[in-house]
């Protein structure tokens, strides 16, 4: 795709037209006109990031007003922190590199990569500078930098914008992976990066921007949530008074509401009984929350939209493997999208990428 000026307004045409019909209606209280939008919600956290950080900086293509970046996560920043919210030229390993700087340098950085497979631009500055920079040096040198990654496909947006390259970064020493979600409070999940004092990137499938945050225990009407270790780590949903079930579902981001539609049709067309595992941070990976959830002889399907080979299912899948050895009575399973470029026509889009009925059907086969 064309990433000159006017096909940025072409994109960001089709954006807030996407963004518009992708809205959801709420089947309960907690997901009303009250519970803000995951993007208003990251928007807030990030304003109350730079009320508390005086030393925070923010960096990006376009994220400056009356723009606000692609998906307006950064409306509003430019007026209350002119000096502090940074639009940069057209160059992600600039961003990046001057993000890693900063941090060096015993400040906090936030980087925005408009699209998140541009993420590969910036792929020298994160993995050979920012990360190694943490320890490389004799001693530990702290790194608060966050780079922020729009991913995901289901927009009509094409090959090289629609893509969850998460797999590419996956056991890089001293750098973190974590995806948002609308089970996890963006402030609490932002916060805890920064504190982890080295580079964390952090994937927001752009699906999720215009849906409602999950604010209560409820999650609609058949399902409820619970917090393992705290409201920024795992967040466990199931039928509300059920223990256990047939199957465990891991996914993370933007894969939730598909997996919750999924469980929804087993549940009431099959009686198959699932529950589902977001975890909010993907690398390193801690398998304590899904061992301790497993019941004997359940079925664990890990979901993810990108393409299989090398991913963090499979790293998921080998560990769980190895833990759950005995207790299993069928390997782990991966769901991952097709092996394929990503179409921009929706309807061969879809038949590409994970989908609710990928996912149920996955279940079904394995269960059965």
């Amino acid at each position: 795709m064309d990433r000159s000026t006017d096909g940025r307004d072409r994109m960001t045409a089709t954006t807030t037209a996407t963004t518009a019909t992708t809205a959801t209606t709420a089947t309960t209280a907690t997901t009303t006109n009250a519970a803000p939008r995951v993007a208003e919600d990251l928007n807030g956290a990030l304003r109350a990031l730079f009320d508390d950080d005086p030393h925070l900086y923010l960096l990006g293509e376009d994220i400056a007003d009356p723009y606000g970046g692609a998906f307006k996560v950064t409306k509003g920043l430019t007026g209350e922190h002119p000096e502090r919210v940074l639009a940069t030229p057209l160059s992600e390993g600039a961003i990046v590199g001057m993000a890693g700087g900063l941090a060096l340098c015993g400040e906090s950085a936030i980087a925005e990569i408009m699209f998140g497979d541009f993420a590969t631009l910036c792929f020298d500055p994160l993995v050979n500078f920012a990360a190694k920079s943490v320890s490389m040096y004799g001693h530990r040198v702290p790194m608060r930098l966050v780079v922020r990654c729009p991913v995901g496909g289901n927009r009509g947006y094409g090959p090289t914008h629609s893509q969850s390259p998460q797999k590419h970064f996956i056991g890089v020493p001293g750098l973190s992976l974590f995806e948002m979600s609308p089970l996890h409070d963006n402030h609490t999940v932002l916060t805890h990066m920064l504190s982890l004092g080295e580079p964390c990137v952090f994937f927001e499938d752009k699906t999720l921007y215009a849906r409602r945050m999950v604010t209560g225990r409820a999650v609609d009407d058949l399902f409820e949530v619970r917090y393992l270790g705290g409201a920024g780590r795992w967040a466990e949903v199931g039928v509300a008074g059920e223990e256990g079930g047939d199957c465990l579902l891991i996914a993370a981001g933007g894969m939730v509401h598909r997996a919750l539609g999924a469980m929804r049709e087993l549940l009431l067309e099959d009686e198959i009984c699932c529950r589902l595992l977001v975890p909010s941070r993907l690398h390193p990976f801690d398998t304590g929350p899904p061992v301790a959830a497993f019941t004997d002889g359940a079925h664990i399907a890990v979901v993810e939209e990108g393409a299989a080979g090398g991913t963090w299912g499979s790293e998921v899948a080998a560990r769980l493997h190895d833990e759950l050895w005995g207790r299993l009575r069928r390997p782990v399973g991966l769901v991952s999208s097709r092996d394929s470029v990503i179409p921009a026509a929706p309807h061969l889009e879809r038949q590409v990428l994970v989908q609710q009925d990928t996912i149920r059907d996955a279940v079904r086969r394995a269960v059965r």
